[in-house]
């Protein structure tokens, strides 16, 4: 496994910032938060951009998120999908390889809802395969449509595109109804990337991205999900991902550093020399 930064940990941070910090952090990958990229883009150009990463040796892998495709209808979809496609050419041009997709929030889903939402994502994969583009699809704790692994698998089962796999969040997967049962239902290949962290001292019922910390630090059985990802043979990326404001007030540098080492030691990977 394959230790990665997310944007999303040092949020306030400009992307020029986040290639620098992820570099001198001793990590080669960035998961790159879109409207971070987005934003950069109104003043420097995609050349200039491949040139920043290519300087620091640091490649971006992986984007988040792309909301909004699987339950919205009329007008909003199509502006959905406009973004959707634009983001595609972006991801094409700067060789991000997987773009995460996470599911609409609802009040309600019907049994029409679910068809609509396997027909949705699997359009959404076609256009995504013509920019060579995977779709991770991630499930999420809190929602009443995708809460869990189980209803995620069977979504990409439905869909049956080749580039439509899973991200894993762990803080979903623990704070939700997930199993670890589940973990049977997953398809090896179809996992296209995880995302770590740890929770401490509050209950999973009440818990919320900001209450994430880093791995190791908390209640979280981390063991126990990194040996069923051995199991699964999984050699993809894992990003740290905290979206934390107590971190955010601190050396965004430092954390980081802080983060990635955090990450590496959780992974069983030897400390960057």
């Amino acid at each position: 496994m394959r230790p990665c930064l997310s944007g999303a940990t040092i949020l306030p941070a400009s992307l020029a910032e986040d290639v620098g910090y992820t570099a001198d952090a001793g990590c080669g990958a960035l998961e790159v938060w879109l409207p971070k990229l987005e934003t950069h883009l109104e003043t420097h150009n995609l050349e200039a951009t491949r040139k920043l990463l290519a300087d620091r040796g640091v490649s971006i892998p992986v984007a988040a998120f792309q909301g909004g495709l699987l339950l919205s209808q009329g007008e909003k979809r199509k502006a959905h999908f406009d973004h959707f496609r634009k983001r595609l050419d972006l991801c094409q041009s700067l060789g991000i390889a997987t773009l995460i997709v996470v599911p609409d929030f609802v009040d309600a889903v019907d049994e029409q809802s679910l068809g609509r939402a396997v027909v949705s994502l699997k359009q959404a994969a076609q256009w995504a395969a013509g920019f060579n583009v995977r779709l991770a699809l991630e499930f999420q704790a809190r929602g009443t449509f995708c809460a869990c692994l189980e209803t995620a698998c069977a979504l990409i089962g439905e869909c049956d595109e080749p580039n439509v796999g899973i991200n894993l969040d762990v803080f979903h997967y623990y704070t939700g109804p997930s199993k670890s049962e589940d973990f049977t239902l997953l398809p090896p290949e179809r996992l296209f990337h995880v995302q770590l962290c740890d929770l401490s001292g509050v209950p999973r019922e009440l818990a919320t991205d900001a209450d994430r910390i880093l791995p190791g630090d908390g209640d979280f059985r981390l063991d126990i999900i990194l040996e069923a990802l051995r199991g699964l043979k999984y050699q993809g990326w894992v990003s740290l991902e905290l979206m934390n404001p107590q971190l955010w007030q601190g050396n965004l540098q430092q954390v980081a550093e802080i983060g990635v080492t955090a990450l590496r030691r959780a992974l069983g990977l030897a400390a960057m020399g």
